[in-house]
């Protein structure tokens, strides 16, 4: 049975959630005022000594959107910690020749970490685990006594881990299991695998928590939440996100689709009133002495116009093309036709690639492998694939269509092509740059983001969530 504990606010236990409400806030979750009173009333109707009761009332009554929970989690943790400092001493650390605070025997705190993982108790892992992180930061990571710096405790989830090498007994643990009688057939050797890998990765999370609540009680809070809380799924930058970012990201396309759309509806409905007619508001006005006091507007004519997208998929920015094209394909609807054209060095058309009975997934090796985009060396030449679109579907931009281009403008020092990319713009009823570099880095290197823009409007769409605001400006009403 574990308590709600932790460093307490000023102001008690309200003060505590307005100050967990404010760290969720920073991190971009959106909570407002109605939600706050609704988690005060969780905390006034649960027994606060069950620890994972509110978790998952707070969690119902401060989260509205999904993609927020880990962020949620990790701040739980640091406001509504376990234990405080080194907690109940219910596992004893085993030292070497059994001497008091003396250097920790791995080998046998390796032995009672595979019991424990063998016989699947999670609260005894959890207690091994903060025992484990107290001892070894007293001692010195390595179990040799040595301390951190001024001889303050050193916490590091990292040395801990390579200390104990969890994964390491995977086949130690199967093995004794299979001595123990266990069924021998592949079927259930599979299983038992994945159970025991699962415990692994379960233990390594408690280390890893363990870790950053002592650090959060030795530097604070606020210190440790800077680099500890992780990024939501529409903050993460795409040219610094690795695969499971990517991952997460491409999951959100569709929700973040039906909430672009949802806007764009509300947009529309506010929009029925077309421009002013002068000539008969004029007209209107001879009845009432030349005072225009009932004007008269346009009958709006609206229609959805043509999308043209050209997308850099060369480096790190295939991942930021990859996500705005699976987010302009959940939106095609809202156009009258898409037509997406793919390039490095040159440019190729890819559209049928994006068709919408076309599987998404592996969209961008298919990309890559099929469509011809490299000339010589296979690095980005925006001039050369300007061009090349010019010359062969130059005519597909007309004043219906809406021109996006995708890239960070990174020409490897190769001419531009302004005049080609100038003359495109003109062809275009609207035309948009959307760049996935910081602006501050427009016009540094071999950038030419600053001349580009000079031709036609470029965004910093740097996040999922830049990109849905940039996107849902440009759609059309």
């Amino acid at each position: 049975m574990t308590t709600v504990a932790g460093q307490r606010s000023e102001h008690g236990l309200p003060g505590h959630l307005v100050d967990f409400v404010a760290a969720l806030r920073r991190h971009g979750v959106s909570v407002g005022p109605g939600e706050t009173v609704d988690a005060a009333r969780v905390l006034g109707a649960l027994d606060l000594i069950h620890r994972e009761h509110v978790r998952e009332g707070l969690a119902a009554a401060l989260l509205r959107r999904s993609g927020q929970r880990q962020v949620f989690d990790t701040l739980f943790e640091l406001y509504f910690p376990a234990a405080l400092g080194s907690g109940s001493a219910e596992v004893e650390v085993p030292r070497v020749d059994d001497v008091p605070d003396g250097p920790v025997d791995v080998d046998a705190l390796r032995d009672i970490l595979a019991d424990l993982l063998r016989d699947g108790d999670t609260e005894a892992l959890a207690e091994l685990a903060r025992a484990v992180v107290d001892a070894l930061g007293h001692s010195g990571a390595s179990g040799t006594g040595v301390r951190g710096a001024g001889g303050q405790p050193s916490w590091s989830a990292y040395q801990a881990l390579r200390v104990l090498s969890p994964e390491t007994l995977l086949a130690r643990i199967l093995s004794d299991l299979k001595a123990s009688g266990a069924d021998e057939d592949s079927f259930s050797d599979e299983v038992r695998r994945r159970e025991i890998r699962d415990r692994i990765a379960a233990f390594r999370k408690m280390v890893t928590d363990e870790v950053r609540r002592r650090t959060a009680e030795q530097r604070g809070r606020d210190h440790v939440a800077k680099t500890a809380v992780p990024k939501q799924a529409e903050q993460v930058e795409f040219l610094s996100a690795h695969a499971e970012q990517l991952a997460l990201l491409r999951r959100t396309v569709h929700p973040l689709a039906r909430r672009l759309a949802s806007r764009l509806a509300v947009r529309r409905k506010h929009a029925k009133r077309g421009t002013l007619d002068m000539r008969r508001t004029l007209r209107r006005s001879m009845s009432t002495g030349g005072v225009p006091m009932r004007p008269a507007y346009r009958k709006r004519r609206p229609g959805r116009p043509e999308l043209v997208v050209l997308c850099d998929v060369s480096g790190s920015v295939a991942g930021f093309s990859h996500f705005t094209l699976l987010l302009v394909q959940a939106l095609r609807e809202q156009f009258s036709k898409v037509r997406v054209f793919a390039f490095v060095e040159r440019a190729d058309e890819v559209t049928h690639l994006f068709d919408p009975g076309m599987g998404l997934s592996g969209v961008m090796q298919r990309v890559l492998r099929e469509a011809d985009l490299v000339a010589f060396d296979g690095h980005s030449d925006y001039g050369g694939s300007f061009g090349t679109f010019a010359e062969n579907w130059g005519d597909v931009v007309t004043p219906k269509t809406s021109l996006l281009v995708l890239g960070d403008a990174r020409t490897n020092y190769r001419d531009p092509n302004l005049m080609v990319l100038r003359r495109l713009v003109g062809q275009a009823r609207h035309a948009h740059w959307l760049n996935p570099e910081p602006r501050r880095q427009w016009g540094t290197g071999d950038s030419a983001a600053l001349r580009y823009g000079e031709v036609l409007p470029m965004h910093e769409c740097r996040t999922a969530g830049q990109l849905a605001d940039v996107v849902e400006g440009l759609l059309p009403v």
